[in-house]
């Protein structure tokens, strides 16, 4: 049934600072921004509390930049900002291909890249881009602030070491070298929910990750050293199964997950060739 609205409460801070203040007080206040989410949580009945924090009216967490040749998106940029914008082009490219496939575009003009983060579905589009490139997750408290790898933010389903009192205030990517490559597979070709999603960057060292065949977004670490190590693509795709953990669902079988991981990552392979 349809969460009652008259039963929610809505605070409406008017800096980050007071933001933060608020949350320090109270940290059961959930932050919320586009929303995107949490409507259709609102709607099945399935909201996962009563009160919110609004943060939708901070644009100073909207910013994107580069400070000492480290791209920093603010958490409130939205899909649509990321694709259209100039630096993250010419930075991240695959980034803003993920942004592009994430819903339509109403969708990508609310979705925002912490609430993509703070949700943390493994079938999260710009999850993977952002396990391949290093990202860090930028959390600030009242108190503090702190990074933390995207690839040790997550500690299950769902669940991350953000704590109750702290806010996702941006995301850095440090410069990024060898060529970049993304890919969804759903079930049409334009909003739908990943299968599976794969990003990576062909260097040196190779980088790859991948979504909605585990709890989290994973970093194929087998994968990578077999790659890094001059051995063929054939033995880095039977190294899969050490690194992935499809699950059987309403959208997909385990087996089929599996098959298209490793199909994914030859294309990959293919397409970055030098």
């Amino acid at each position: 049934m349809r969460t009652a609205v008259s039963t929610l409460e809505l605070s409406e801070p008017g800096s980050l600072r007071e933001a933060l203040v608020m949350l320090d007080e109270d940290p059961e206040l959930i932050p919320l921004a586009g929303a995107t989410d949490l409507f259709v949580a609102l709607n099945d009945g399935t909201l996962p509390g009563r009160r919110f924090l609004n943060l939708w009216s901070l644009g100073a967490l909207r910013r994107i930049s580069v400070r000492a040749d480290v791209l920093s998106i603010g958490a409130l940029a939205t899909f649509a900002g990321i694709a259209g914008s100039r630096v993250v082009r010419a930075r991240v490219p695959m980034l803003c291909s993920a942004a592009l496939q994430i819903g339509g575009v109403q969708i990508q003009n609310r979705a925002t890249i912490g609430g993509n983060i703070a949700n943390g579905s493994p079938a999260g589009d710009s999850l993977p881009v952002l396990a391949a490139v290093d990202a860090q997750v930028v959390l600030k408290s009242r108190h503090e602030e702190r990074r933390v790898p995207l690839s040790e933010y997550y500690t299950g389903y769902r669940a991350s070491v953000r704590q109750p009192d702290e806010l996702i205030i941006a995301v850095e990517i440090a410069a990024i070298e060898g060529r970049q490559w993304f890919r969804k597979v759903g079930t049409r070709a334009a909003q739908a929910i990943s299968k599976v999603v794969m990003a990576g960057v062909r260097a040196e060292l190779p980088r790859l990750a991948i979504g909605s065949v585990g709890p989290t977004v994973l970093r194929l670490g087998h994968v990578e050293e077999a790659l890094a190590a001059g051995r063929s693509i054939d033995e880095a795709v039977a190294l899969l199964e050490h690194d992935i953990r499809p699950i059987e669902d309403l959208r997909s079988s385990a087996i089929y997950r599996a098959s298209v991981a490793g199909n994914l990552l030859r294309r990959f392979w293919q397409d970055t060739a030098p």
